[in-house]
């Protein structure tokens, strides 16, 4: 996940040729996916009144574009768009140019969004978020397909068709239930929880998925020690390489296929190499 560094505890922008950097190294490694972060205002976050700070990103397609330009095999994704807060059409405008750039390789991840400031500001409702992003969807569905009966229903196109239709992912819930996103979804990227907490929630993924294959991803934060450790953090994970091995085995036994790593602590280009070297030989 990107963009990664001390920058955003400190409510400053993470150098772009920081991320760039790390989307060559990541593919020259073998990792499979790079993932960009969609937050459209900086609006002040924390559990606490005291510990509040804003995270200032910046414009995720464009910097998925210098990825693209940098880069040739590994898959490039919004983890999430906030799709209410944005023109399904402007959207797909962007979605169709990166799959363009990268040859085929962007995954377009779909949120919901949960800033009530952000919707404020731009005019929009959270209480229809569930409906917004129903019919967003299907404008995307048929903008992003290479199909003519599916393009159909669109006035005007954005693009000529692309090769093949583009994967859209439900990242978190979306304001959906389980059995949409396994109807309507290319992937479904849940938050982290540890592994015992999981069972009950892919138990109905399982079922509401049937005979189709739509991809289970797991976001993960994570803190590689150099040593041995095993402990949760909010949202992921304190664990060293032998622990990590052991995590990811536990996850795909479950039926995860993708995790996305939040590297936290350390520098993101040394935890890539520890885990280069020390995990990926194992998995």
């Amino acid at each position: 996940m990107t963009p990664n560094g001390p920058e955003l505890g400190r409510s400053e922008m993470v150098p772009t040729e920081n991320s760039i950097e790390l989307a060559i190294q990541a593919e020259a490694q073998g990792f499979r996916g790079m993932w960009v972060r969609d937050v459209p205002l900086a609006v002040p976050q924390g559990i606490t009144v005291t510990d509040k700070q804003a995270t200032y990103l910046d414009d995720p397609f464009l910097m998925l574009g210098a990825m693209a330009s940098v880069t040739s095999t590994i898959a490039l994704g919004t983890a999430a768009t906030v799709l209410p807060l944005r023109h399904p059409l402007h959207v797909a405008k962007s979605a169709l140019t990166l799959d363009r750039l990268s040859h085929g390789r962007f995954v377009l991840g779909i949120g919901s969004g949960d800033r009530p400031e952000e919707f404020e500001i731009f005019g929009k409702s959270l209480d229809n978020r569930r409906a917004d992003i129903q019919s967003g969807w299907a404008i995307l569905r048929a903008a992003l397909s290479p199909d003519p009966a599916m393009r159909a229903d669109l006035e005007f196109a954005p693009t000529t068709p692309p090769e093949a239709q583009i994967p859209m992912i439900a990242v978190g819930s979306a304001r959906q239930t389980v059995q949409w996103i396994a109807r309507n979804a290319d992937g479904w990227a849940t938050y982290y929880r540890p592994a015992e907490a999981q069972v009950g929630r892919l138990d109905l993924w399982d079922k509401a998925r049937g005979g189709t294959r739509p991809l289970l991803i797991s976001s993960m934060g994570l803190n590689l020690t150099e040593g041995n450790t095993h402990k949760e953090i909010t949202l992921g994970v304190e664990v060293g390489s032998q622990e990590l091995i052991e995590h990811l085995h536990r996850l795909s036994e479950l039926g995860i296929d993708h995790v996305i790593f939040n590297i936290q602590r350390r520098p993101a280009s040394e935890v890539l190499t520890q885990i280069y070297e020390e995990v990926l030989p194992h998995l």
